[in-house]
């Protein structure tokens, strides 16, 4: 539930631009009669029509989601704050400048916000953020931690620089696709990849707990 929770903005917004996108003048018609008021010169053309719609849907989901878990009284977690503030903001921005460029740097913006916040966090603070979600589940030695934290500050760095070259070299309908089925397969293979570390690790230590039990 809380997976689907977590992926339904993304997916909605996946949604309502195919459908935008396969139906350009019942978009522009739509938005322009409904969102005109949110958009400079209040009329919203074919091309730029699935985009604002999507972002729309977006913002709307983004704000549900966070209502829902307050009258659910579920902890609403710092990145899903940044992660609304980002999408008001910028999704604004889009639908009234008619620019998709704005809502395409919210998932730059967010990942660079999160391994800021895993840095500071490490230099600063001496706070490993990795430790801190994970360490209940595993047992590690100081240095498998801080690499485990420096690894999720580069994969953040670099998923936001990645998030910008699909942004600015393909069309609006590549960066969608790659922002629900890329963004999604390349964070799945590194939390896969960070598995096989964890596991790596875990099985080196078992052997050593076994020998002190015979012992």
């Amino acid at each position: 539930m809380k997976l689907l929770l977590d992926f339904l903005p993304i997916l909605l917004f996946f949604g309502a631009f195919k459908y935008g996108e396969n139906n350009k003048d019942w978009a522009a018609a739509f938005a322009s009669e409904h969102l005109g008021f949110m958009v400079s010169g209040g009329v919203v053309g074919p091309n730029e029509a699935p985009v604002l719609l999507a972002t729309v849907v977006v913002v709307i989901a983004t704000l549900l989601q966070v209502a829902y878990m307050i009258v659910r009284r579920q902890k609403v977690h710092a990145m899903l704050w940044v992660s609304l503030a980002l999408v008001t903001v910028l999704g604004a921005a889009t639908v009234w400048f008619h620019s998709d460029t704005f809502i395409k740097w919210k998932p730059t913006g967010l990942y660079w916000v999160m391994g800021a916040a895993f840095w500071v966090s490490q230099v600063f603070f001496r706070k490993n953020l990795v430790q801190a979600l994970m360490g209940k589940q595993f047992e590690l030695p100081p240095g498998i931690w801080q690499r485990l934290n420096f690894a999720w500050i580069a994969f953040f760095g670099l998923m936001g620089l990645l998030n910008l070259y699909v942004a600015y070299s393909f069309e609006t309908a590549t960066w969608v696709n790659f922002k629900l089925f890329g963004i999604t397969g390349l964070m799945l293979v590194f939390m896969v990849g960070q598995g096989l570390y964890l596991g790596r690790h875990i099985k080196d230590d078992e052997p050593a707990e076994a020998g002190k039990d015979a012992a």
